[in-house]
């Protein structure tokens, strides 16, 4: 039994719960909107000097509005917490993040008025940080990477927000059925002389992305082979290769927007026919390899790509085979330019690029790429 003094609080509790119900109605469709605006990203050949027979494409992620792969789940996260009830009209929003997913929350959180704010590791690239603010998002720098996770979950409390955690919801969040990167990519792989890929390559942050495309290629009965390729520092890799999903490393990846030290929820190994280890060095000259070939700077988690690309080209060529191999261009080169652009940059991480370089030229002479 209420009391009189009770019915109306009750009653005020109900109609904030219309008004904000219709706020997430409004609020979704500005991203069904935005979706619709942004449209397919380009499936583009890539013609690599020395691939042979082998076709290989990269779809380009970098042509997205806030020019990353991460756009799409930053997209899939707010519908995810907007319909999970954990997102209304005064939420502040908080990620912990290597750069380009907090770029694509930002921009997501400015659509909807929404406060954000981004917990970076400190040896993030000036260039992310300054779109991450150009979006309206609060910056928050963490020298020890260890940390990003447990400092975004104290700034949550802090603010009543609510922490989008893309490390635990990546997988849980992107529709794998359908409207997806698998969804497009083998759409538009239909008329070209490999329909059916070999082989899709991606790299691993979340391992939102491997899993949902490893998931769509099983459900529409696809015998592409899904790789991972993981770069230095990651527990990916070793994970895979023990079936351990509780290992961890000490030593953070250097190729921002991969690599974690351990294992993420969102990485499922079941669903993985290869993972291969990248030299931080492989990553960075393949990328500056590959911007020349392509005209234009890409990343280094996009040259992490392109050099297992490469592997499994070199492997298909040499058991005489033909046929497709698909990767992507995960964002634009631009965010690197103090970083993985910079000679001096490299001399101070003491990363010698110079054998991967090496072993680059001899691959586009002869087709045959080792290891440096």
């Amino acid at each position: 039994m209420y009391s009189e003094s009770q019915v109306p609080d009750a009653s005020a509790r109900i109609r904030g719960r219309r008004s904000d119900r219709r706020w997430v109605t409004q609020a979704l469709e500005l991203l069904q909107a935005e979706a619709g605006r942004s449209g397919w990203t380009p499936l583009i050949p890539f013609h690599a000097p020395g691939a042979g027979d082998i076709d290989i494409y990269l779809k380009d992620e970098s042509l997205h509005p806030t020019g990353s792969l991460k756009h799409r789940l930053a997209r899939a996260l707010f519908t995810h917490g907007l319909c999970n009830g954990d997102i209304g009209p005064r939420t502040t929003i908080v990620e912990a993040s290597s750069g380009s997913t907090a770029v694509s929350e930002a921009y997501f959180a400015q659509i909807l008025g929404l406060d954000f704010v981004a917990v970076i590791p400190a040896a993030t690239s000036r260039e992310k940080i300054a779109l991450i603010e150009r979006h309206g998002g609060q910056v928050l720098v963490v020298e020890d990477p260890a940390d990003v996770i447990r400092t975004a979950q104290s700034v949550t409390a802090q603010r009543d927000g609510h922490f989008m955690d893309q490390f635990t919801f990546a997988s849980q969040a992107t529709n794998w059925r359908e409207g997806n990167i698998a969804s497009e990519l083998f759409t538009q792989l239909l008329r070209e002389k490999h329909p059916v890929p070999e082989w899709i390559v991606v790299g691993a942050g979340t391992g939102g992305t491997s899993t949902s495309i490893a998931r769509y290629a099983r459900f529409s009965g696809f015998g592409t082979g899904i790789a991972v390729v993981d770069p230095e520092g990651s527990a990916f890799y070793e994970g895979w290769r023990r079936n351990d999903r509780s290992y961890v490393t000490s030593t953070p990846s250097r190729i921002e927007g991969i690599g974690r030290t351990r294992v993420e929820r969102s990485f499922v190994p079941n669903l993985i026919d290869e993972v291969l280890p990248i030299p931080d060095a492989a990553s960075i000259a393949t990328m500056r390899w590959a911007s020349r070939i392509i005209g234009r700077r890409v990343g280094a988690s996009t040259g992490t790509n392109i050099w297992g690309t490469l592997q499994l080209a070199q492997r298909l060529s040499s058991s005489r085979r033909a046929g497709s191999i698909v990767s992507l261009i995960c964002d634009t080169g631009e965010r690197y330019s103090s970083t993985y652009f910079n000679d001096a940059w490299l001399a101070e991480q003491n990363i010698d690029i110079a054998p991967f370089e090496r072993a680059l030229e001899v691959f586009t002479s002869t087709g045959v790429l080792r290891a440096a």
